[in-house]
């Protein structure tokens, strides 16, 4: 006997070149980003693109600017104020360095060693975001007023005398130079050093800590071994969220320092406020923006880590 089986029923006709109904809610990412992309868009590239073009211009206040594409106006700019920028990179970066040998050992208490008291030291440490960046910077102009508490220890301790070797100083003076104005930037940038370097060391495994010590290794080569590169993300992302806002600071060098320690923020000021000449302010301004972009491409890749906190 033969077995007969059924045909299956032919297959329903498809239109060709028809698409498949879109799904539901396909958009909706791209609508959540557009209230960003457009604030992005309004107050940070078109305000951009009209100082690209400012840069570029020639006139004056009274008569008008035009754009002329005065190339001219960068390297004048940079030319006369090389020392401004030389001198802003220089209190950034000791700064930065400053605020990295300070924050790592108390972030690196507050991960591991706080215990109960980590919210405390947590709240200590964001504190000075709770006043204004202004009071903050003016509240330093008592802390090294001239005869108080702060230059005497300094100078019973001989530290004005190695600062005064370095130039930093001047004879009992602590205002007005260029270590006021790096202690101004250390103390207001110092919390975006700790709490970069906080969340890296936190996400440490403990386990590799006692993995490290069952293999017999001492403190110092658990920490320069382990924990340190570990924290590398945070080290990185610490260091640009502090070398970058210092390097274009002006507040610190204005109420802190003098006319010989005025940094590359203080002549852009100068120069779109009082002077009103705004082709050089502007070309100041993407002068440091590329300046700063250059080196943290370099410091980035040098870092040799791309995971940053």
């Amino acid at each position: 006997m033969t077995a007969v089986t059924e045909a299956p029923p032919p297959l329903a006709p498809t239109t060709p070149g028809k698409k498949p109904p879109r799904r539901r809610g396909r958009l909706t990412p791209y609508w959540l980003l557009l209230p960003g992309m457009l604030w992005l868009v309004v107050f940070f590239a078109l305000p951009m693109i009209y100082q690209a073009s400012t840069s570029v211009q020639q006139g004056s206040l009274e008569e008008g600017y035009k754009v002329t594409w005065h190339f001219v106006t960068y390297w004048d700019a940079l030319s006369e104020y090389w020392p401004q920028f030389l001198r802003s990179v220089m209190y950034a970066a000791s700064a930065t360095v400053l605020c990295l040998l300070l924050g790592y050992p108390l972030a690196y208490l507050i991960a591991f060693r706080a215990g109960r008291w980590r919210n405390l030291i947590m709240i200590l440490v964001i504190a000075p975001f709770f006043t204004s960046f202004l009071i903050r910077t003016l509240a330093w102009k008592t802390i090294l007023a001239d005869g108080g508490p702060v230059v005497g220890a300094l100078n019973a301790l001989h530290v004005l005398d190695v600062t005064n070797w370095l130039g930093w100083t001047a004879g009992d003076r602590v205002l007005a130079t260029p270590l006021a104005v790096v202690c101004g930037l250390t103390y207001n940038f110092l919390p975006f050093m700790i709490l970069p370097l906080y969340t890296s060391l936190e996400r440490i495994d403990g386990r590799l800590h006692e993995a490290a010590g069952d293999l017999y290794a001492r403190p110092w080569t658990t920490f320069r071994k382990v924990t340190f590169p570990l924290s590398m993300p945070g080290v990185v992302s610490g260091t640009l969220l502090t070398f970058i806002p210092a390097a274009g600071d002006y507040v610190n060098a204005e109420l802190l320092g003098s006319t010989d320690t005025r940094m590359i923020g203080n002549v852009i000021q100068t120069q779109f406020l009082r002077i009103l000449d705004y082709p050089t302010a502007a070309a100041l301004s993407f002068i440091l923006m590329a300046a700063i972009l250059l080196m943290v491409t370099i410091y980035i890749r040098k870092s040799g880590t791309e995971d940053l906190v």
